[in-house]
Order: C-alpha cells, then sequence, then structure tokens
C-alpha cells in the first residue's frame, strides 16, 4: 500500500512571530518545508541555523543548532539560559531611539558592534536594519548594511517573541561550529537540515565567502552512510539576471526532490534598489536522503 504525504511525514506550525529578521528566513514557508520531514528521529540538527526559523518549528526534544557566525549563536545561547537578559539586550538599545533620532543610535551601535562583534549590538541591528539584510564587507568584515526605514519592534513586542521562541527551542544546544564539525557531532537516526548560503548570490552575507557546495554534499553522503538522514535546501531554478544555477548533485545521493516557491527574493529587491523583480522568483530544491 502506498502511504500518503501525512502517514509518512509529520505536520509541523511555525511560530507565529520572527525573532530576527533575516534575509533568507523561510518562517512563511517552514511548514511546507517540515512536512517533508521524517516522523521519527532521535537528535534534529540545523548547520546553518541563521534565524531558526525551521529549528522553532520543528520544536524539537532533543536539537542541536549551530552556525559558524559567533554573535549569532550568543543570541540564541542566551535565548534558552536567560530569556529576560536577552530581552535586556534589545531594550538597552531599543529605547535609545525613544529621545535620540534613530539613524544616529543605529550607526554608533553599528559602529559598536564592527569594533567588537558582539550578540547583543547584533540582536538591535538584525531588528534594525535595511530588510534584515545582514551583509559585510568581505576585505574586513565590517558590516556595512544601512537602517532599515521603519522603527523596530517595541520591547513589549520583542517580549512576547522570546517568550513563544524560548518555549519552542529550550531542548536546543546551541553551538558556535562550523557545519562540517556539527554534521560529524550526528548519529545514527539523527536528522539534519541544511539550509546553506546561495553562494552565487549571497556572496555579500555572512559566512558565504569561503562556503564550498561540494565539500557540504561530501559530508551529506557520509552522514547518509552512517544512517544519518539530510535535507538539504538549495537554490531550485532562481533566476539571477540572466543566470540560472547549475549544482553539482552527485546521482544517487537524494532519493526525493521537491520544489518549494519561496515567491520574491529580498536580496534582489535590496540589490536592485526598487527595479521590478518580476523574473526573480526563488524555488527552492528540497532534497532528501531518505
Amino acid at each position: 500500500m502506498q502511504l500518503t504525504i501525512d502517514q509518512k511525514y509529520a505536520t509541523y506550525y511555525p511560530p507565529k512571530t520572527q525573532l530576527l529578521k533575516w534575509v533568507g528566513n523561510k518562517q512563511r514557508y517552514a511548514g511546507e518545508i517540515a512536512k517533508y520531514f521524517p516522523l521519527t528521529f532521535n537528535n534534529f540538527f540545523e548547520p546553518f541555523l541563521g534565524s531558526g526559523a525551521i529549528m522553532a518549528t520543528v520544536s524539537p526534544s532533543k536539537g542541536v543548532g549551530s552556525d559558524v557566525f559567533f554573535p549569532l549563536i550568543e543570541i540564541w545561547e542566551q535565548l534558552v539560559k536567560n530569556p529576560l537578559e536577552l530581552v535586556e539586550w534589545y531594550a538597552e538599545r531599543r529605547e535609545l531611539i525613544n529621545d535620540e533620532n534613530k539613524v544616529e543610535v543605529y550607526e554608533r551601535i553599528k559602529k559598536s558592534y564592527n569594533s567588537n562583534p558582539n550578540g547583543p549590538d547584533f540582536l538591535f541591528l538584525s531588528r534594525s536594519c535595511y530588510g534584515g539584510i545582514i551583509r559585510f564587507r568581505k576585505a574586513d568584515g565590517y558590516m556595512s548594511t544601512p537602517c532599515g526605514v521603519h522603527n523596530p519592534v517595541s520591547v513589549e513586542s520583542f517580549s512576547k517573541r522570546v517568550n513563544e521562541w524560548y518555549s519552542r527551542v529550550k531542548n536546543v544546544n546551541f553551538l558556535n561550529l562550523d557545519y562540517q564539525e556539527a554534521f560529524d557531532l550526528a548519529k545514527y537516526d539523527d536528522f539534519i537540515y541544511c539550509d546553506p548560503p546561495y553562494s552565487h548570490s549571497q556572496s555579500i552575507l555572512y559566512g558565504a565567502q569561503d562556503f564550498s557546495l561540494e565539500k557540504l554534499l561530501e559530508k551529506i553522503d557520509k552522514a547518509k552512510s552512517k544512517g544519518v538522514k539530510v535535507a538539504l535546501s538549495i537554490d531550485g531554478n532562481k533566476k539571477s539576471g540572466n543566470y540560472i544555477c547549475d549544482l553539482p548533485i552527485p546521482k544517487g545521493l537524494f532519493e526525493k526532490e521537491i520544489f518549494v516557491s519561496l515567491g520574491r527574493s529580498m536580496l534582489r529587491r535590496f540589490q536592485m534598489e526598487g527595479q521590478t523583480l518580476e523574473n526573480e522568483i526563488v524555488s527552492d530544491r528540497l532534497l532528501l536522503t531518505y
């Protein structure tokens, strides 16, 4: 008897709020993506954590969320260790714009961050920068994103978000690791979801400069050989100008592929400065080793 999707896979619901603003955030599509995840697994791994939308949607009883970017992991660690203090991090900076010029406050905090990258400053910047696009100069790692046009969410609103997200990720161990180290931690019957940088279009984003898809595919192959299930979100038929992705996917590595439409690209909106996005549709290719 052939199983239906509902019988083969689990049903997950994403959080109602976003904790961090983040380009490429898959929160709106997290339920659609996660419905193709296995019904059961031991540990849930997300080695390219970013905004944590998929992690929070799955809300695992045992999980490992990791990222190579330390200021980001500092935020996630604080969320599970001391959520009230995380709210204080945000409040100390957000309340400054009640009495001062928002852009001046933003630039001052950005300067503080660039002189000493840290989670508290990065938290405010992620919620205040243009479109949630965290971009860095390749030469020196300097965060260069300008201030956004809208005011960041209120402290009260952020506090409610912290409460919702804490309840979803309180069982997750957050680690500052390269994705290859995270893969090495996974064991038989664990499950890994990967959402790596789109290397052809995200070279300005953190971590994308040194990312190698070929190396990731090698790690996925090794994980599959030891009984770890892997789902990979990667460029589907994204068209950027006249460029269409052609990815070096080894034959036989994945058992199934699904296309999930993600709408128009926020990153391209930023890059094109208001030009038409009619041809800038992002379609995620979800590749499954199971």
